[in-house]
């Protein structure tokens, strides 16, 4: 099993100005990580998404890392000005990018909720409009050895129920999951057995962790975000939460799974500490 760190775990010292992807990359290699990923390539430093791709995947190779995934914004229904097959030809040239950096995996949301009736009433009438897109995007991707995956976020498709019935619609081996052990609890619903219904669809995985308080006690602060019942989450350092990681990696290591498990912090203790130690608690799984 690799171990993988995302991109998006240094979000906060992006934002300040005190690291770039390079940067990351070579934190990452330098700690001992397997590999990365990377979420949504913007032109920066005077490169085009391109140039930034080839740049970023040269600097994975000299780190020692593979580029477990790339991960972008999506929505089938309501993207690209509400039109499904312009956001399709959109996410198909985010493929493109995902070529150029060598990843083997990428992920792309699906839709993050039902506007007006239109499409339908109810997740499962989204489903049935999406699908045949996505499964578009997939056949491309395949032409260069890469799976797409929707990942378990965003409250409207999070439940590990309704994430099993976009697979089976969309109905492709080159179509999988990316399954976040964390974002369940979103949805209010419990990691370990949402991770053993959708397991058999993983093409790659997150290793998250939260602090959790009741949604009868009043939010603590700005840093803690609602699940969809009104329950309070906040980000922290992997084994520091409540969310049961250790029955988790024992469940997808018992399982069989050959690719990534990728650690996601976004917590408000420091990154790199963050980081640092998620990736102790990872390596004693190997």
């Amino acid at each position: 099993m690799q171990i993988g760190v995302s991109s998006y775990s240094f979000s906060k010292l992006f934002k300040q100005g005190a690291y770039t992807l390079f940067d990351a990359v070579e934190y990452a290699g330098k700690t001992g990580f397997d590999a990365i990923e990377f979420t949504d390539l913007a032109p920066q430093e005077g490169r085009g998404a391109a140039d930034l791709a080839r740049d970023l995947g040269a600097a994975c190779k000299t780190a020692g890392l593979d580029v477990a995934c790339y991960a972008v914004g999506a929505d089938f229904l309501y993207g690209s000005g509400r039109d499904m097959k312009k956001e399709t030809e959109r996410i198909k040239g985010c493929v493109d990018i995902a070529r150029l950096l060598g990843a083997s995996r990428m992920r792309h949301d699906s839709t993050w909720s039902l506007k007006d009736a239109f499409y339908g009433r109810t997740w499962k009438d989204a489903v049935k409009a999406i699908a045949p897109a996505i499964r578009e995007v997939t056949e491309y991707a395949e032409g260069f050895n890469i799976k797409t995956m929707t990942e378990n976020h965003g409250y409207f498709f999070q439940d590990s129920y309704r994430m099993e019935e976009l697979v089976l619609a969309v109905d492709h081996p080159n179509y999988g999951l990316l399954v976040d052990i964390g974002n369940f609890m979103c949805a209010d619903e419990t990691s370990v057995t949402a991770l053993a219904r959708v397991m058999p669809y993983a093409f790659h995985v997150h290793a998250k962790d939260f602090l959790w308080k009741s949604g009868t006690e009043p939010k603590p602060d700005d840093s803690w975000f609602p699940t969809r019942a009104g329950n309070h989450l906040r980000g922290t350092i992997l084994g520091h939460g409540v969310v049961s990681v250790s029955q988790c990696l024992r469940y997808i290591k018992n399982s069989g799974y050959q690719g990534a498990v990728s650690l996601e912090f976004e917590g408000s203790e420091e990154p790199l500490e963050a980081i640092s130690r998620g990736y102790e608690f990872l390596s004693a799984w190997r």
